[in-house]
């Protein structure tokens, strides 16, 4: 058994409990573990951020501990208590493999090549396979086919993740990519780790004992694929992209089109005998144009259903503009040619940004029409093979409310990158740089519209910046509760992030900022960090460019230092942070002045700079001091006070000061439990017990943890429990 106070078991408790802070119960142990060290120490010890900080801080406290009998009795404490690693390895995976095709057709040599992959003896190469080929050729259906016909051989789970790499602009980063593994692996959301090295840790930690299928669709590069790869030998991941990945270690697996005898073998199963027979006149026309590509082939079943058709339809070189090369384009053609003018008009201006998958309430804002006009439409598209619809995302919650508040689950599509780019190409044709452009803008009013209402539900009480901000605020709800409203959120995310880059892109800046704004409850409840990011950077670009020195300003620098506080990328946070102070301060904003400095102060106890956090707490209620009557923020001041009083405690108690800490952190109680507000009531009482825990007085602690647990309780507050729960089992063992 490993001795609770070598170097070794310190090392991975500090490590372990870094990578637990993707939950409050997690940052509240952090904050413990950089008192203790304090007190261990005897000084202030900087909070480690990569492996050799943290063996660098382990080796020091090993060395205290040593020569301090009570510290290392208060350490093995913290330690047994101390949340650990994320515990999946039993858990039932979820299984996320799309549905096969039911026409499946040759392609014995690919799937000999992956069984035999599959199948050789471990030997410490990890199995990698990469299928690749051209669009619309069919790896995709082939490696979820391969997945579902084997799916005996992995009992440990089959994973799917969608990579989205037709571009380097649409293409997920590793870390979103962890997250949704992790999840469909069974780990809870609140517990997956917040860094991307953690994650990766937490990925191969959890693959290690099974026997598992990976499959990462639509991949760009080898880059986007590695963090992904694990070298537990009972795992096969296989790689979906258009072609090799240059970089990747993996068995390649191309797939070219169908011979003639199987094309006309899929044709067959897809439109029967008869039909295939009936149209014997223009069946080599029709396998000419589609080149052996499954895809076209399938498009093509209209034409075969109705032979007639081949010869009313325009041929490609007859359609009026340039369509490019390949079956793939060639389809999208001449299936446009056939829509009636309102679902061609659909075809055209939804295509005109990369909508990771959108639905008809926004398709009917755009184009002008009523929602269920608009879903009709889209179905149509979809049987025309011009839309392919999405997968709900196998890492989030059901979803049970749509994105305009209405009870059921909303279809959603997508566009292959070839058909949207002949999309794109026909509305530059027929409607022009101007109807482009309004098709954009009106999406984005919509997808606007929506955040803003759906943050204001999910967050009650909370505000914003901005005329639709102030317009919904005075508007019901559309949600039956703050979980529809994130879980709506959470489902639009990828759409969200894409209107702000159009936003930006248009000059737009109002709906930039109201929309970052609107993100904030995925940064605050579902911890989307890493995908969030490029967008809190774009609401920052733009604010410096248009705006610098503003309220707006300082805002958007607030919420991106917030994201990457949460990322672990202090420096960069405490940049962005004293920016958000600086504009605040230019612009006359003492409420959001002291906000931003209070912002700092929990920055600084996330770095276990205790003193220098206390410091922002007092600087931030000076601020708040020079707030008089009818200036704006006076109503907000209680509350305000209330909060620093609650986060000075915090800070003393890094100090050790734990006398004044216990006044500071009564003082919010006090007012807490007087307003009413359970939850952060109970989060002092959970600070006071941690101050009596540090002071030793751990029967002093039992009461207060209790107390806490019961208001929390009465909040279904599950993590902040689990932290409740921890302490009460380091009290029990130190009465023991």
């Amino acid at each position: 058994m490993l001795d609770p106070l070598s170097v070794a078991a310190i090392t991975a408790v500090v490590g372990a409990v870094g990578a637990g802070m993707g939950n409050e119960a997690g940052k509240w142990a952090w904050e413990s573990l950089g008192g203790l060290c304090r007190r261990a120490l005897g000084r202030e010890v900087t909070a480690p951020t990569s492996g050799a900080e943290v063996a660098a801080v382990a080796e020091q406290i090993h060395q205290a501990l040593r020569t301090d009998p009570a510290l290392a009795r208060a350490w093995e404490d913290f330690a047994r208590a101390a949340p650990g690693p994320a515990s999946v390895g039993t858990a039932r995976a979820i299984p996320t493999l799309p549905p096969s095709i039911r026409f499946f057709t040759d392609r014995e040599g690919p799937m000999r090549v992956l069984r035999r992959e599959a199948g050789r003896k471990a030997d410490g190469r990890p199995r990698v396979a990469l299928v690749h080929g051209p669009e619309g050729i069919g790896t995709s259906e082939l490696a979820v086919h391969w997945g579902c016909r084997e799916a005996a051989r992995y009992p440990g789970g089959q994973l799917y993740a969608d990579l989205r790499g037709a571009s380097s602009g649409t293409a997920v980063g590793s870390a979103e990519v962890l997250r949704s593994l992790l999840r469909q692996l069974g780990m809870d959301q609140e517990e997956i780790p917040p860094g991307a090295a953690d994650r990766r840790e937490a990925f191969r930690r959890c693959l290690a004992g099974r026997r598992a299928l990976v499959v990462l669709d639509h991949a760009y590069s080898a880059a986007q694929v590695r963090p992904l790869l694990t070298s537990a030998p009972e795992v096969f991941t296989v790689v979906v992209a258009r072609h090799l990945l240059p970089g990747l270690d993996a068995v390649p697996v191309p797939v070219g089109p169908l011979s003639e005898s199987d094309a006309r073998r899929l044709l067959t199963r897809l439109v029967g005998k008869e039909t295939l027979a009936g149209a014997r006149a223009v069946l080599p026309r029709v396998l000419e144009r589609c080149g052996g590509s499954p895809f076209a082939l399938r498009a093509a079943v209209p034409d075969l259903s109705d032979p007639h058709r081949l010869e009313e339809v325009p041929t490609v070189s007859e359609s009026g503009p340039p369509t490019g090369s390949g079956p793939v384009r060639a389809a999208a053609e001449r299936a446009y040619r056939t829509l009636e003018p309102t679902a061609a008009r659909v075809y055209r201006l939804m295509a005109q940004r990369e909508w990771p998958a959108f639905a008809a309430p926004v398709v009917a804002h755009t184009v002008g029409m009523s929602e269920g006009e608009a879903a009709r439409h889209l179905g149509e598209l979809a049987d025309r093979q011009l839309l392919e619809p999405v997968e709900a995302d196998p890492d989030a919650d059901p979803v049970t409310t749509g994105p305009d508040g209405k009870d059921g689950e909303q279809a959603r599509y997508r566009y292959r990158p070839s058909i949207r780019g002949h999309a794109v190409e026909a509305a530059f044709h027929e409607d022009g740089i101007a109807g482009c452009s309004a098709a954009v803008a009106g999406s984005v009013r919509w997808y606007l519209d929506f955040a803003v209402r759906a943050r204001l539900a999910a967050l009650p009480g909370s505000w914003g910046l901005g005329p639709r901000f102030e317009a919904s605020a005075r508007d019901a709800s559309p949600y039956g509760s703050e979980g529809e409203a994130l879980t709506a959120l959470r489902a639009e995310r990828g759409n969200l992030i894409e209107a702000v880059h159009a936003a930006e892109e248009f000059g737009d800046a109002d709906s930039v900022y109201q929309l970052c704004q609107a993100l904030w409850p995925l940064q605050l409840k579902a911890g989307h960090h890493d995908e969030l990011l490029p967008a809190l950077r774009a609401g920052v670009r733009v604010a410096e460019a248009r705006h610098p020195g503003s309220r707006m300003a300082g805002r958007m620098h607030s919420l991106l230092g917030l994201d990457l506080m949460e990322l672990r990328r202090y420096e960069e946070a405490e940049a962005e942070l004293s920016a958000a102070a600086e504009a605040e301060k230019d612009a006359g904003h003492a409420r959001g002045h002291a906000s931003a400095v209070e912002s700092l102060g929990l920055l600084r106890l996330r770095q276990w700079r205790f003193r220098e956090a206390y410091g922002c707490f007092d600087e931030a209620s000076g601020i708040l001091a020079g707030i008089g009557p009818g200036d704006e923020g006076e109503r907000d001041l209680p509350r305000a006070h209330a909060l620093l009083e609650r986060h000075r405690g915090r800070a003393l108690r890094g100090l050790g000061r734990f006398t004044e800490a216990r006044e500071r952190l009564e003082n919010a109680l006090r007012y807490f439990c007087g307003c009413g507000d359970a939850y952060n009531a109970a989060r002092s009482l959970t600070d006071l017990a941690e101050v009596a825990l540090d002071a030793g007085d751990a029967s002093g602690a039992l009461p207060l943890i209790d107390r806490a647990t019961e208001m929390l309780d009465e909040e279904k507050a599950a993590y902040h429990l689990i932290h409740l729960r921890s302490l009460r089992a380091r009290c029990v063992n130190s009465l023991d």
